[in-house]
């Protein structure tokens, strides 16, 4: 069973998160913002607290995270 992206993001430490996504917070994640998530936990040490491969494509099949977003058609 894998997580979902907000069972894993309750466990990423409080100034990360507001760090990874200041401004933002109102739109669904981004790839690029859980990269830099994984970069700084991978640069601490903390490779237990990182999704697993799994995890990471089935919050993107699903949907939870979006690779790029994309303006609204006019």
């Amino acid at each position: 069973m894998t997580r979902s992206f907000e069972d894993w993001w309750k466990t990423v430490p409080g100034d990360l998160q507001a760090k990874s996504r200041k401004g933002d917070e109102g739109n669904k994640p981004l790839l690029n913002q859980v990269n830099y998530v994984l970069l700084h936990l991978h640069l601490a040490g903390k490779h237990d607290a990182k999704p697993s491969h799994d995890e990471l494509k089935d919050w993107l099949h699903s949907g939870q995270v979006d690779v790029l977003r994309m303006a609204p058609k006019k």
